[in-house]
């Protein structure tokens, strides 16, 4: 297993997509979601039952982590007619620094 120091990481460049993923990785919730969905895709119920998150809580932040590219998303129809949706983290890890007044964002895929 590779360490994140191993993996390739991709340098963010444009300063409003680093602030939207340093306020993203600062809420408890998306950083418990995320973790949750590393390395196996799950439903909402089952990102809910994981993490303890109220279920309207996991909807809000999964469609956040969508709307900002951090998850992949897969899609079946189940017996029943319902539609559901599975979702995985495409992001392993991120690294951040400061220093002379500006920001670096790398983000670790999650291969």
């Amino acid at each position: 297993m590779q360490t994140l120091q191993q993996q390739q990481a991709f340098k963010i460049e444009e300063t409003e997509r680093k602030d939207r993923l340093l306020e993203i990785l600062s809420d408890k919730y998306c950083r418990s979601i995320l973790e949750s969905i590393m390395y196996k895709p799950k439903s909402v119920i089952e990102i809910t039952s994981d993490t303890n998150i109220p279920m309207s809580t996991v909807y809000r932040r999964v469609q956040n982590l969508h709307d900002n590219k951090l998850l992949h998303i897969s899609g079946t129809i189940t017996g029943e007619g319902k539609r559901l949706f599975m979702y995985k983290s495409k992001i392993k890890g991120m690294k951040s620094t400061y220093a002379n007044g500006q920001i670096e964002v790398e983000l670790i895929p999650n291969n």
